[in-house]
C-alpha cells in the first residue's frame, strides 16, 4: 500500500536544570557553589533518506520524543546533552504546520530539516555568584523543548510524469521504455497507487517517469480515484499526455484530461506535454491530432505491442529534459528551509529551582499557561513555590 500522507507530533527534549551544589571539602572552608549547567535537549531532525519510496514507515508512529538533557552536578560537573530524534522520509517530502504552510520542501538527497528544538539547559549556581551574593541557593530550570504538530505529505521529484483516462495504455507504455512492472489488465483502474520507472538513455544518463491513477471525468468533484495522486504530477518537468488512438474523438479526450489538470490547479495545465497516440497497432491508417497547442512539444504514435514509436518516444524523453542545472555551491544558499517559530507573546519571565522548591522571577503569566509550564517541567505537586512575595504550595 502506497502512503504518501503521515501526521506526527514532535517533542524535542527539556532542558537539564542547573545544578544546586556547594562545595565541600576537607580543610577548605567557604568552598562556594560549584553547581554545573544542565545539558541540551535534543532536537527533532527530519533527514532524508534516499532509500525510501513513501511514507509508510511512518504509519504507525504517531508521537517522536527526543532526549532530555542531563542535570548540572556538583564540581561544575555540566549534564551531557540529550539525543536527537530522527524522522527519516523520502524524496520530496513537504512537512506543513498546523496552519497548512509549508515550512520545510527536502527536494534533495541530502535534505535535513530541523522540525522542533531541544529546551536550553538552566546554569548552575554557580553562574550566579557575585561578589555581593556569594552563596546562591538557587539554579535556573531547563526550558522545555518544541512541540509540533507535522503533516507530511509527499510529493514524488520525477523527470516525466503519465497523465490521460483508465485504459489508455500507460502502464504498458510504463513497462516498456523502463524498468518498471507495473499491473497491467484488460479492466479500468489497474493502477491503485503511483509507480516509477527508471529510462535508460544515452551517454549513460536516466530519466525517471512516475505512472499515476487513470483520471475520468468529474475527478475534481470525486469520481473514480478522484485527484488524490496528482499532487505527484506537480514536480514533473514534463507530462506525457497518453491517449488511446483506436477510439474516436481525440481532440474531445484531450481536452477532457487537460480540464481536469486545470482543475486541480499547481498550473498542471500550463507544464510542457508530449502526447502519445498509443495502441496505433489496432489502425490501419496513422491516427490525426488536430489539435494546436503551443504546449504540445511534440505528437508520436506508438504501440506497445509492436514497437512502433518506442525508441522515437526514448529519444524525445531525453531531448525535452535535459540535465538539470548544477545546484548552487555557495554557502550563502542553504539546502533547505529552518523553521522559525512564532516567537512568543506576552509576559517573560524565568522558573528557577532552589534548595526549597522553585522560584518564579519576572512577570508572572497568567495562571493557565503557569501551571502548564508546571507540568512540561515535571514539577510534582506539593512542591513548594515562591511567585514575587508569595509563597505558596502548588496544587
Amino acid at each position: 500500500m502506497f502512503n504518501d500522507r503521515a501526521q506526527i507530533h514532535a517533542e524535542a527534549g527539556r532542558g537539564g536544570d542547573g545544578g544546586l551544589s556547594f562545595r565541600r571539602e576537607k580543610y577548605v572552608p567557604k568552598g562556594g557553589p560549584d553547581g554545573g549547567d544542565g545539558g541540551r535537549g535534543g532536537d527533532v531532525v527530519v533527514v532524508v533518506d534516499p532509500s525510501l519510496r513513501d511514507l509508510s514507515a511512518l504509519r504507525r508512529i504517531k508521537r517522536v520524543r527526543a532526549g532530555r538533557g542531563g542535570n548540572g552536578r556538583g564540581s561544575k560537573k555540566h549534564g551531557a546533552d540529550g539525543d536527537d530524534a530522527e524522522i527519516r522520509v523520502p524524496v520530496g517530502t513537504q512537512l506543513l504546520d498546523v496552519d497548512e504552510r509549508i515550512v520545510a520542501d527536502l527536494t534533495s538527497d541530502d535534505g535535513r530539516f530541523v522540525a522542533a528544538r531541544g529546551g536550553q539547559g538552566g546554569r548552575g549556581n554557580a553562574r550566579f555568584a557575585t561578589p555581593t551574593r556569594q552563596t546562591p541557593r538557587f539554579a535556573e530550570t531547563g526550558l522545555p523543548g518544541d512541540e509540533v504538530e507535522l503533516d507530511l505529505r509527499l510529493k514524488l521529484v520525477v523527470d516525466a510524469a503519465l497523465a490521460g483516462l483508465p485504459n489508455a495504455g500507460k502502464s504498458s507504455l510504463l513497462r516498456r521504455i523502463s524498468n518498471a512492472k507495473p499491473k497491467v489488465a484488460d479492466y479500468p483502474f489497474t493502477t491503485l497507487e503511483p509507480v516509477l520507472g527508471v529510462v535508460d538513455g544515452p551517454d549513460a544518463r536516466q530519466l525517471t517517469v512516475a505512472d499515476v491513477p487513470g483520471l475520468i471525468e468529474g475527478a475534481a468533484d470525486g469520481a473514480g480515484l478522484g485527484h488524490q495522486f496528482l499532487a505527484h504530477l506537480e514536480r514533473a518537468r514534463l507530462l506525457l499526455h497518453v491517449l488511446d488512438a483506436s477510439e474516436p474523438e481525440l481532440e474531445a479526450r484531450f481536452a477532457l484530461i487537460d480540464r481536469e489538470l486545470g482543475a486541480y490547479g499547481a498550473r498542471l495545465d500550463e507544464r510542457p506535454q508530449l502526447v502519445v497516440l498509443n495502441k496505433v497497432d489496432l489502425l490501419e491508417s496513422p491516427p490525426a491530432l488536430t489539435v494546436r497547442d503551443p504546449r504540445i512539444v511534440d505528437v508520436i504514435a506508438t504501440s506497445c505491442v509492436t514497437g512502433i514509436g518506442i525508441d522515437q518516444l526514448k529519444h524525445a524523453l531525453f531531448e525535452r529534459c535535459p540535465p538539470e542545472p548544477p545546484r548552487p555551491t555557495d554557502e550563502t544558499v542553504p539546502d533547505f528551509l529552518e523553521y522559525a517559530p512564532r516567537a512568543r507573546r506576552g509576559p517573560r519571565y524565568r522558573i528557577l529551582r532552589t534548595d526549597r522548591g522553585y522560584r518564579v522571577v519576572g512577570t508572572p503569566p497568567p495562571a493557565e499557561e503557569l501551571e502548564d509550564a508546571f507540568r512540561r517541567l515535571g514539577i510534582k505537586r506539593g512542591t513548594q513555590v515562591d511567585i514575587g512575595d508569595e509563597e505558596l504550595e502548588w496544587q
